[in-house]
Parts: C-alpha cells; sequence; structure tokens
C-alpha cells in the first residue's frame, strides 16, 4: 500500500480526534515518502506550529524513524548536528513525527503534530499513525 489522500485522511482523522479528546490546538500534517504535504488540518493553533508540524513529519519520512529518535540520534554528533539540522530545508527533532507504515510493516508516508507538548504531539501523531497499521 502507497501512502494516499484516503488513507492519510484516516490517519489525519484518527489525531484531530485524540487533539480535540485532549482539548489542544494543533497542527497535524501527513506527508509521503518525499516529505511532500497530503494533507493537513490546523485546529485553531497558533501559525508558528504549522511549519513545525510540516517539519517534523518530513523529518521523520526522510529518515524513516521518528524525530525524537532523530534528536537522540543527532545530539550525539556534537558540532556536526549543526549542519544535520540544517540539511533539507531544516529538520525538526522534538517529539512529535511519527512515521507511517502498512500492514507489511513498510514506510509509507509520516503524521507531525505541533502545538501541544513534546509528549502530547507524539501521542496525537501515534494516534494517527495507528489508524492505519
Amino acid at each position: 500500500m502507497e501512502l494516499n489522500y484516503k488513507t492519510a485522511e484516516k490517519a489525519l482523522q484518527t489525531a484531530k480526534e485524540k487533539a480535540l479528546s485532549l482539548n489542544i490546538p494543533v497542527t497535524i500534517a501527513v506527508v509521503d515518502m518525499g516529505g511532500h504535504l497530503i494533507a493537513l488540518a490546523r485546529l485553531d493553533s497558533v501559525y508558528g506550529v504549522i511549519d513545525f508540524a510540516v517539519k517534523k513529519a518530513r523529518t521523520a519520512a526522510m529518515f524513516g524513524v521518528n524525530t525524537e529518535m532523530m534528536g537522540s540520534i543527532i545530539s550525539e554528533t556534537g558540532i556536526h548536528g549543526y549542519g544535520m539540522l540544517n540539511s533539507n530545508e531544516g529538520l525538526l527533532t522534538i517529539a512529535g513525527g511519527v512515521v507511517l507504515q502498512n500492514a507489511e510493516g513498510k514506510i509509507i508516508g509520516a503524521i507531525g503534530s505541533s502545538g501541544g507538548s513534546p509528549e502530547q504531539d507524539k501521542e496525537i501523531a501515534e494516534a494517527g499513525a495507528q489508524a492505519i497499521a
């Protein structure tokens, strides 16, 4: 299964429901393996987190790991971390970017949430990812 709009919308809808149940004004973005935006929802969040949500999703898709894991990897690189963070038009390596996998476990894209705490963003994105697994 490739990531199409119908699948992206299913992940987005489940993540939206989670955010609404937590009463958190977030933006949620779903991207394909190329980091291209497929679906986005802005749930009364501030403007600044739109880019954060997209970058979290792009970072997870590009590297095939959740953003908090990428953050751990980069934090161990010392001075080289600056270059890594600024590659690919900028990465965002805090929790809230989660890879999307199909039923066979193949990564097909990613979902990013921003606007809550890192833990809340992760919980919201993970809900979306689990909806299509």
